[in-house]
């Protein structure tokens, strides 16, 4: 059996590892799972428009997914939890992504509406699994 081993992304990562005692990734074998992605900066500051939190939280999958060896282009599951439920921006937002960050693939997504998250103002969390080739 391959033992798993924990990455912390560099800045904000090692801000909630310090915080709240959690790593941003694990990855076993040729599979890397992260933890929830919000769209937070390295000081854990949410931006005012929604469709920017959303990119920033992609691209810290994409800061995550690097840590621990992989990429946009491995994922095959997206999970994504919204805060305020689906307004049109948040569906033409995460395909306009999708589509940038994975152009050769559709991943399974699985999007949930939830009550609140990590971060009082936080409106967005991502959490992939990718399979690395």
């Amino acid at each position: 059996m391959t033992k798993p081993v924990f990455f912390v992304t560099p800045g904000y990562g090692e801000r909630l590892r310090q915080a709240l005692h959690y790593s941003q990734a694990v990855r076993i074998g040729d599979r890397v799972e992260t933890s929830g992605q919000g769209g937070w900066d390295d000081e854990l500051r949410i931006p005012p428009s929604l469709e920017d939190e959303i990119a920033q939280a992609f691209r810290n999958v994409e800061r995550t997914l690097e840590t621990a060896g992989a990429s946009w282009s491995d994922v095959v599951h997206v999970n994504s939890y919204h805060v305020g439920g689906f307004p049109p921006q948040v569906n033409e937002t995460m395909a306009m992504l999708y589509r940038r960050y994975m152009p050769d693939h559709a991943p399974i997504w699985t999007q949930l509406a939830v009550a609140a998250l990590g971060l009082p103002d936080m409106r967005i969390e991502i959490r992939v699994t990718a399979i690395i080739a």
